[in-house]
């Protein structure tokens, strides 16, 4: 038996996790179920796919991620079951929620849930609540070894699995260049897309500065020359700095402060970072 490892943007006011708990438990009641987060922003498909590939391989080959940030529930977009090159699981809409992961990790095959047998008995007039009907109870099924996954329902082409769009990080004429993924929510550093292996070509050394540069569309609305360090602890109380995010990303920060909420900065592909060192 696997783990079952829920996400959501329902949040904790109100019974909608605690209803996709009691799906999972009725279909094999020793299931072990955790949970990566329900406070995804509502409707914020782009941070829920970040949040899976922040946490996918810290856990066991086989566990069952389910992730509903599904504002188009009840249209025509798919349900499916994607098999990561990790060797995990996700259960979710398809509308975007797997680019992440597929970008960082790699998806090795996607099936359509079949709705007439991957749905909770007595569900089938239900259509605004898949995360409990649907994808609460295929994910425990799939934890408890109930059903496989070749028998969700039949292969969807890769090439048809809907992607969010993605600005690639690039090392050009001294500076390394890329967006500003997310937040590091309760601390308020900026996650940026550009990897540790890129900014290395630079050749900047813990200590050196940096001058990081964030535009938003095409106007420049932060400038700041910030050190390089391993570690919060490398400089001072208030201090900025670039460092090695846990996701082997780069990011900035204000030790012991909230760096968007000071420079009133936000998040997503219209949010571009430079990082050139000063020489």
């Amino acid at each position: 038996m696997s783990a079952l490892v829920l996400q959501s943007d329902f949040g904790l006011d109100d019974g909608a996790v605690s209803a996709m708990y009691g799906v999972a438990v009725g279909v094999e009641p020793s299931l072990r179920i955790h949970d990566v987060t329900h406070n995804i922003p509502p409707y914020e498909i782009w941070e829920g796919s970040y949040r899976l590939a922040q946490v996918l391989t810290y856990w066991p080959e086989g566990t069952v991620f389910v992730s509903v940030v599904d504002p188009g529930v009840g249209s025509d977009r798919l349900s499916v079951v994607a098999r990561t090159a990790t060797g995990h699981l996700v259960v979710t809409p398809d509308n975007g929620t797997l680019t992440h992961l597929e970008r960082i990790f790699g998806v090795t095959e996607l099936r359509e849930i079949d709705e007439t047998r991957n749905r909770r008995p007595g569900s089938e007039e239900s259509y605004t609540f898949h995360g409990r009907d649907i994808y609460a109870f295929t994910g425990a099924r799939l934890a408890s070894g109930a059903t496989s996954f070749e028998e969700v329902g039949p292969v969807v082409d890769l090439e048809r699995m809907v992607r969010l769009p993605i600005t690639e990080p690039e090392l050009s004429d001294g500076a390394v260049q890329g967006t500003i993924d997310t937040l590091d929510v309760r601390y308020g550093s900026l996650w940026t897309s550009i990897p540790r292996t890129l900014f290395r070509e630079l050749d900047v050394a813990p200590g050196d500065r940096v001058t990081v540069r964030v535009r938003h569309h095409d106007t420049v609305v932060h400038a700041a020359q910030i050190t390089y360090a391993r570690s919060f602890a490398a400089v001072e109380v208030g201090e900025s700095l670039l460092y090695v995010n846990s996701l082997d990303r780069m990011a900035i920060a204000i030790n012991r402060g909230h760096y968007a909420r000071a420079f009133s900065l936000g998040t997503g592909t219209s949010w571009r970072v430079t990082l050139v060192p000063v020489r």
